[in-house]
């Protein structure tokens, strides 16, 4: 795995990341993040209540979060 696209470990659970070289800069896959934050056994779940929750948010969910581009 290269640096442009690595897995970091936070108290040991993966997280996904992407390494922009025009930016320089780091981008975490979303999911993986609430899901080492919460414990949750459902991240998707709880991302989506979160935006049922939060209209705000839900509304500028597109702008904040990226989707990244899956490997092959």
């Amino acid at each position: 795995m290269t640096k442009k696209q690595a897995i970091q470990l936070f108290e040991a659970k993966k997280v996904r990341t992407v390494w922009d070289d025009e930016q320089e800069k780091w981008y975490f896959c979303v999911i993986d993040v609430v899901e080492v934050l919460t414990d949750s056994k459902d991240p998707q779940g709880y991302v989506k209540k979160m935006k049922q929750r939060d209209p705000l948010l839900a509304k500028g969910w597109g702008q904040i979060v990226r989707a990244l581009k899956k490997s092959r």
